[in-house]
């Protein structure tokens, strides 16, 4: 997902990560949840007056989503709610760390050649409005993704690539994908154009889920107050840029949530939302850059990071995130990949981490998380502090410090003013011209589709957590988050090869293999691995929040 996907803009086109997410928001005019639990109106002009819900109602802090519609759920404001109104047929399990099944009965049974999964549905199974959730419904759900022919066409379908009938279904050259079958009403059959040993996890990314005929009969209304089957439902259309409200759904085929519901309270940034907190309005919300050590010292800390109880309740586990550059490769400079190693290496990445980030996040040592493989085989040697190292590889290349100008491009009001600005003095200490371009979000997501940029901020956040979902959309030569164009033919056959590498350390171990052979080329300069920065109020008895940004409202208990 991009934390910024652009074509999600992952950016997430999947999404842009954290701080940018939260910049998407307008104005805020959100209701707040009161100490109590009582929900009241939010101040401002034009704002709809807010429901009054029960003491068993949990308030979440969220910017403005980009879509709450999974056809498009593409950064994670949206998938929170996505996420909480719908089930597909498998989630990953953080505790095992693996695919287990949830709207299926079992995992899938896959034939001998390793291009055919077979989910079985449970039985019952009833969307928000009573329709019959069935294999129709998945086929339905996931073609819509895919659909060119949408209003707006969704931006997350690139997860179905590997689905037979994929490209021709996408280019609108047929009616259906050929990959999808609905057997019967309980049998969902999905064929893939090559073996993926990998595509459970997949199935496991929240917007992969059922929907109801209503999704095609009335799309717009579906788009403001789309009809899941999972364990919340809405109970009204969103009200941009205030609030979306969730409550328990009676029919719900699994375990019933403990909460009654979820106020998703809408704030312009996460300050106001902190403010809301502190106010005893809001259970849940970000961490302002610089306070989460004061938060530590008056909520304490969760022992495992991602789980807020009574005395516990600051997150600050590591997310299966990355925060880059992306150096132009068009430019005669950052076209030399010992120019891209140059800058790589006079970048101090502890000093940004333990200075801006009060040491709650981690210095990249490669593109590949840690929370998703910590193996040692993965790390970029040039990922490391040296610049002496850096004028040295510059003078080897015949290449002046002096004749490098490059401009360091990210988008406003994500608090990435001071990354880049720390950045920019590393850079200059070994010589070299750097200046700062600020763009507004809709501009800045031009510059990277244009090619107008020098080196450009993104984030990427896990879809699902394996090593393919990093490497693939970010390196192969045609993935749609592959901004920079780079393009090494040895590493799109790796790629392809390892999908099909049955074996799971044999799969892990080819990866890694690739990983290594991409920092070698630095197509784009790690900065750092995201980590939560967020407090949750004291009356969250239990409250779980993963390493992908995904809330687990199911399981939350309020005290």
């Amino acid at each position: 997902m991009a934390d910024f996907e652009k074509k999600q803009p992952m950016l997430d086109r999947r999404h842009f990560v954290g701080g940018a997410l939260a910049t998407s928001a307008l104005a805020a005019l959100a209701g707040c949840t009161g100490g109590n639990g009582g929900t009241t109106a939010g101040s401002g002009s034009a704002a709809a007056e807010a429901p009054t819900v029960g003491e068993n109602y949990m308030s979440y802090y969220l910017s403005e989503p980009a879509f709450i519609d999974p056809y498009n759920g593409q950064e994670n404001q949206g998938m929170s709610v996505i996420a909480a109104c719908f089930n597909g047929l498998v989630t990953w399990d953080y505790d095992t760390n693996e695919p287990v099944a949830l709207a299926a009965a079992d995992l899938p049974t896959v034939s001998e050649d390793g291009l055919t999964y077979t989910f079985t549905l449970r039985e019952g199974m009833a969307f928000h409005n009573g329709d019959p959730v069935d294999a129709a419904s998945f086929k339905r759900g996931w073609e819509r993704m895919v659909d060119p022919s949408m209003a707006t066409p969704g931006e997350v379908g690139y997860h179905l690539a590997p689905v037979a009938g994929y490209a021709e279904y996408a280019a609108g050259e047929a009616d259906e994908m050929t990959g999808l079958v609905a057997v019967d009403d309980l049998t969902f059959q999905v064929t893939l154009s090559a073996p993926m040993a990998d595509f459970t996890a997949v199935c496991c990314h929240p917007a992969l889920v059922p929907v109801p005929q209503a999704a095609l009969d009335d799309p717009a209304s579906f788009l403001e107050q789309p009809i899941g089957n999972g364990p919340f439902k809405m109970d009204e259309p969103w009200q941009h840029n205030q609030y979306i409200l969730c409550s328990r759904f009676e029919d719900y085929f699994g375990e019933a949530p403990a909460i009654d519901g979820v106020y998703f309270s809408i704030q312009a940034d996460p300050d106001t939302a902190f403010r809301g907190f502190q106010a005893g309005e809001i259970d849940f919300t970000n961490i302002p850059v610089g306070q989460v050590n004061d938060c530590v010292e008056q909520y304490g800390q969760s022992e495992d990071g991602f789980t807020v109880t009574p005395g516990a309740q600051v997150l600050t586990g590591t997310e299966l995130s990355t925060y880059y550059l992306i150096p132009n490769l068009t430019d005669e400079n950052l076209s030399k990949k010992e120019v891209r190693q140059a800058l790589s290496l006079a970048i101090d990445r502890q000093a940004i981490v333990d200075t801006l980030f009060e040491g709650y996040r981690e210095p990249a040592n490669s593109i590949m998380p840690l929370s998703i493989d910590d193996n040692e085989e993965n790390i970029w040697e040039y990922c490391a502090y040296d610049p002496e190292r850096a004028k040295q590889i510059l003078a080897d290349a015949g290449v002046d410090p002096a004749s490098i100008s490059v401009t360091l491009d990210y988008n406003s009001g994500g608090d990435h003013e001071d990354i880049m600005s720390a950045i920019q003095a590393n850079l200059a200490d070994i010589g070299v011209t750097v200046t700062q371009n600020t763009l507004e979000w809709a501009a800045y997501l031009d510059s990277l589709s244009d090619g107008s940029y020098g080196l450009a901020r993104l984030g990427w956040t896990a879809d699902y957590p394996i090593q393919d979902n990093f490497l693939y959309p970010n390196f192969f030569s045609t993935a749609d988050n592959n901004y920079n164009g780079y393009n090494n033919p040895d590493v799109d056959a790796a790629i392809l090869a390892a999908r099909q590498i049955q074996d799971e350390e044999e799969r892990r171990a080819a990866y890694r293999t690739i990983c290594h052979q991409i920092g070698e080329d630095m197509p784009v300069i790690p900065i750092m691995f995201y980590a939560h920065n967020y407090v949750g109020s004291e009356r969250l008895a239990h409250f779980f929040y993963d390493a992908a940004t995904i809330p687990h409202f199911d399981t939350a208990q309020l005290a």
